[in-house]
């Protein structure tokens, strides 16, 4: 899985053979296929994996928000800050782009959301307890088109560093939450 990310990653999804897939990974062509079918199969681990992680680490938020330890605005920071900090901005991008044409990734890229929606919809209604019906779905949908943005801002040669925009972000996103009836 990691010489997978890190190739996809470097060179491109389609520009990835499982040749070089094996040799980085130190295994023969022939045990990457008794683990996957090609790499679609390999995308989708990896987003699930991926999946898997970052649902952790929302949990953990918002463990730490209702036990006090954090506030809303710390909760949106840190999650900002994750998404802000994604190391593997080009392979998320080829990832998306295979989701288009791949009704199997598009599938599996749209279960990580609906269980990301979960954690968000949590903490959009921590800051605002008066969100419901399509308030919250509204909330919920800017908040995940925040994070696939923050994910992807390199492109837009950010003036800001990682950590000012997520503070910034947070408390923008948490003001707008508190603003809306």
């Amino acid at each position: 899985m990691a010489a997978a990310r890190d190739l996809f990653d470097s060179h491109g999804f389609h520009q990835t053979s499982m040749a070089e897939l094996a040799t980085a990974a130190q295994v023969s062509v022939g045990q990457i296929y008794r683990l996957f079918k090609g790499k679609v199969d390999v995308i989708e681990a990896l987003v699930h994996d991926d999946a898997d992680q970052w649902c952790a680490e929302m949990a953990a938020l918002q463990d730490r928000l209702e036990a006090g330890e954090l506030t809303i605005e710390q909760t949106f920071e840190q999650l900002m800050l994750h998404t802000v900090d994604e190391k593997n901005e080009a392979l998320a991008f080829d990832i998306l782009a295979e989701s288009f044409r791949n009704p199997a990734v598009s599938d599996t890229v749209a279960a990580m959301c609906v269980r990301f929606r979960s954690y968000i919809r949590h903490f959009a209604c921590a800051a605002n307890p008066d969100l419901s019906g399509e308030t919250l779905a509204g909330a919920e949908e800017v908040i995940l088109a925040c994070l696939f943005g923050l994910g992807h801002r390199s492109l837009s040669r950010p003036t800001l560093n990682a950590a000012a925009t997520a503070q910034l972000s947070a408390r923008m996103i948490v003001a707008a939450l508190r603003a809306t009836r």
